[in-house]
């Protein structure tokens, strides 16, 4: 334990704990928020949909540091939210970890949404076709017929958001700042190690992150081409055209 203290830092163990419990509740959370609004937009068709698609993808372009200023400004005592939030729990919003949790929601959004709803977007309608005329409620063919058929986005989708998540930097400093055991992050660590001129141990915890975003991202890659591959074939026959028909 002491070798790899040295190795990676003293403070890499519980940064790199902190940082997997964050992406694992944030992508638990994402899942659970993204999933039945990626069904609502992919079936939603209005005139306002592009505009509420353009919301919910700005943090794919927003700079880290503006949407976490802003997320810093919400998170405040001063803020309705962070008022309510501490006449609930005692404890204030921003500075904390359930702040990141909500923080990093927010941020890594588009992330898990933009797969899901790509993947229920070409779902077939003809299944829910079946499913209507075999009696099933919206509820039960979304369940039984649209989750089953839509696993690889949803394992890209978590992927995604697990990996963004790990790699959070700007919003995660700004409404988290950088208090070791509670806010800690490994980007965070990682920037104080080269602000300490400690750069053989952010050296190896560089390395350390971008071979395991590497390993995850092929791991993705590979088993979206594989389902891709078997989904396609599991699609629902074309009726044979009849012989009289030119």
């Amino acid at each position: 334990m002491n070798a790899l203290s040295e190795f990676f830092g003293v403070y890499a163990f519980d940064a790199i704990w902190l940082t997997l419990k964050l992406a694992l509740i944030t992508s638990g959370l994402l899942l659970l928020v993204t999933l039945p609004l990626a069904w609502f937009l992919a079936n939603w068709h209005s005139k306002a949909k592009p505009f509420v698609m353009s919301v919910l993808a700005l943090p794919l372009v927003l700079p880290p540091t503006v949407l976490g200023f802003y997320l810093l400004i919400a998170f405040s005592p001063q803020s309705a939210l962070g008022q309510g939030w501490h006449t609930l729990t005692g404890s204030n919003l921003a500075f904390s970890f359930e702040g990141l949790v909500l923080g990093s929601v927010l941020y890594s959004l588009p992330f898990a949404l933009q797969p899901l709803y790509g993947g229920f977007s070409q779902l077939d309608a003809r299944y829910l076709e079946v499913a209507k005329t075999l009696g099933f409620s919206a509820t039960e063919a979304f369940v039984r017929i649209v989750l089953p058929l839509s696993k690889a986005p949803i394992i890209v989708a978590l992927g995604l958001s697990f990996a963004h998540t790990i790699g959070e930097f700007g919003v995660v400093l700004m409404i988290g700042g950088n208090i070791p055991g509670e806010t800690q992050v490994l980007s965070i660590a990682l920037y104080e190690q080269v602000e300490a001129l400690e750069y053989e141990k952010a050296h190896n915890l560089a390395i350390a992150l971008l071979v395991f975003s590497f390993v995850l991202l092929a791991a993705l890659y590979r088993f979206n081409g594989i389902a891709s591959h078997f989904g396609s074939r599991s699609q629902i026959p074309r009726s044979a055209p009849n012989k009289g028909e030119g």
